[in-house]
């Protein structure tokens, strides 16, 4: 099944341009489906099109050999532009060489769109930086938005994937409609959005799905990363999963596994690169004492993190609704305005704000319930940075909606 996704506009912004198009996220993302309809679209244009996979070995020995043998599979007419299509890029030898061979050499003859699993190779075996070669585009697990067309979810297809967007519908949807929007989004937030899992309808084969993933794909990342203990990789991937939104000592953690510092910063180099967390960075503004210099985590997937922490319990009844919660509006952020540009503030005194979009000029701070907002612990913030605005972001006020309602409300402060 081939459903289009918000990140094929962007592409096809780039599609008929020099430089290579790359397309990095975490394994079972959606990549090969991109490069599908991507080639689909491209046929139907009238475009020469060739689709290679490299978990092919005869192919990729092929190509290991010399990226000359590339220009030996395609099938020129009349010397029109060849667009090759290659999954599974890291795979290569050497990524970096073949890219620049066929860019430096041969980009009015041949448009090469890549997918690559595991970013972390593809950051390795890029020796050269390609600057000026390539355009990088993160898939990740689906956006809202994009999760509600996999669910075949037309009624809804007005919604965009901001928490504006989310927080007028929850006011203006019509009522009868409410109550499925509502279990859809929860659902979201529980099982998270990589494809496959979101296309499963029955929530014990999900779960089974995202155990899948975790067992064998992110495995296969640790072994290819050469990690020498996977026990201590997946005891430190836990303690992460369970508190989202927490700040990470890397000398704490190397202490509670009883394991190197030097560890504990090349587990999250990898888990970084392979897309599994992300530690976002301390916003400050010249202003020495507020900076924190340890960063925060939060994950990709909400569904990924459950399976970790092995719950999968309704919002309501969970402890760590909250955490829950925040780690969904992370998501929401980086979708809507990048993976880089997510920061936090926090002082040395402890004051913090959850979220700082700096070049928004936006700060958000989360809470599940409303009532455990208390302005006067952000006077600090809003005194210093009057050119911010700034947003709550809370679930609902506690008791006055009824459990199965899982709504986004964004009030402006």
């Amino acid at each position: 099944m081939l459903i289009e996704r918000d990140i094929l506009t962007d592409i096809f912004k780039w599609i008929h341009r020099e430089e290579t198009i790359i397309l990095v996220g975490p394994r079972q993302s959606g990549k090969t489906m991109l490069l599908k309809i991507i080639e689909k679209k491209l046929k139907k244009e009238e475009h020469i099109v060739m689709f290679l996979n490299l978990e092919d070995e005869e192919i990729l020995a092929f190509l290991n050999k010399s990226p000359r043998n590339l220009l030996k599979l395609i099938n020129s007419i009349n010397n029109k532009k060849v667009y090759v299509l290659l999954d599974e890029i890291q795979y290569l030898n050497n990524p970096t060489n073949f890219l620049k061979y066929i860019y430096d050499d041969h980009r009015e003859q041949i448009k090469l769109i890549v997918s690559g699993s595991s970013a972390f190779y593809i950051d390795k075996k890029f020796k050269d930086s390609l600057a000026g070669r390539k355009k990088i585009f993160n898939v990740l697990p689906l956006n809202f938005k994009d999760y509600l067309s996999f669910k075949g979810r037309e009624e809804f297809s007005y919604i965009n994937s901001s928490l504006i967007d989310l927080n007028k519908t929850n006011a203006e949807i019509n009522p009868i409609q409410k109550r499925e929007y509502n279990r859809l989004l929860e659902e979201y937030i529980l099982f998270g959005g990589y494809p496959k899992v979101v296309l499963e309808k029955d929530y014990l084969f999900k779960e089974e799905l995202l155990g899948e993933l975790l067992n064998s794909y992110v495995k296969k990342d640790v072994i290819e990363a050469k990690i020498r203990s996977r026990e201590k990789f997946f005891a430190l991937l836990k303690m992460l999963a369970s508190h989202p939104g927490s700040l990470v000592n890397e000398t704490e953690l190397a202490n509670t596994l009883a394991i190197s510092a030097n560890a504990i910063n090349n587990y999250l180099y990898v888990m970084q690169k392979s897309f599994h967390i992300k530690l976002i960075r301390p916003f400050f503004n010249n202003v020495r004492k507020e900076l924190s210099r340890m960063p925060k985590v939060f994950l990709y997937d909400n569904g990924l993190r459950n399976r970790i922490i092995n719950n999968f319990e309704p919002i309501e009844i969970r402890p760590d609704k909250g955490d829950l919660f925040e780690n969904f509006i992370f998501k929401m952020l980086i979708d809507q305005y990048g993976i880089d540009n997510v920061q936090f503030w926090r002082t040395q005194s402890k004051n913090e704000v959850d979220f700082i979009l700096e070049n928004e000029k936006k700060a958000i701070e989360v809470k599940y319930n409303s009532s455990l907002f208390k302005p006067k612990k952000y006077s600090t913030f809003l005194s210093n940075y009057t050119d911010f605005s700034f947003y709550l972001v809370y679930h609902k006020d506690k008791g006055k909606t009824p459990s199965f309602e899982t709504e986004i409300n964004l009030h402006k402060i």
